[in-house]
């Protein structure tokens, strides 16, 4: 049973050609530049340095992918919305993150997170456009929820949520935090769950 306690670093690519084979369903995540990915994908792990972070935003050139159990994986996409990198260094990214969302016949389901203090942002609702067209579930986390008050998480929560539903976007939406753990077990579980039973 794919589990993300068995995940394991498989492969970095640079390039479309660089991308592993078909295998069994992929989780990709995304989000812009140090919103907490790598964070999150380390709570659901449960390890500390399974996926590197920086301080440093749009460090992550590259999609790294993980191994789950052999049955399936994950990958860990680019920053997108890093306005100060050089834009032939942004636009390599694009293409990166754009042959690998509609090539991908294994994409299962895409994670997108945004900072729960500023959600969707314009950079989120571009690439939230982006994926129409990709014939993979949609989740989107607010990470750093930790930073809200219980009122504040409760009040974004619902706002994020009826902005999609205005936006025809379908997406399931849960509160996040690495820091605190909130929302990581359910994260986990719609998500294995999904992998077991892919759309």
């Amino acid at each position: 049973m794919p589990s993300f306690q068995h995940a394991r670093f498989l492969v970095s690519a640079a390039k479309p050609q660089d991308f592993p084979p078909e295998g069994g369903p992929e989780l990709a995540f995304a989000g812009r530049s140090n919103v907490g990915k790598s964070s999150a994908i380390n709570a659901l792990a449960g390890r500390k340095r399974l996926a590197f972070f920086s301080k440093t935003p749009g460090r992550t050139q590259m999609i790294n992918f993980f191994d789950l159990g052999g049955r399936a994986r994950l990958a860990d996409l680019p920053g997108y919305g890093f306005a100060s990198a050089p834009r032939s260094l942004r636009a390599s990214w694009d293409a990166l993150i754009g042959g690998y969302l509609t090539g991908r016949r294994s994409l299962a389901a895409v994670i997108v997170l945004t900072d729960a203090r500023h959600p969707l942002t314009a950079n989120d609702r571009h690439f939230l456009e982006w994926l129409r067209p990709v014939a993979a579930r949609r989740l989107l986390l607010l990470s750093k929820a930790d930073k809200l008050s219980r009122a504040q998480r409760a009040a974004t929560l619902a706002r994020t949520r009826a902005a999609l539903d205005q936006a025809a976007m379908t997406s399931e939406v849960l509160l996040f935090s690495s820091k605190n753990a909130e929302g990581v077990e359910e994260t986990r579980a719609l998500l294995e769950g999904w992998l077991r039973a892919p759309q």
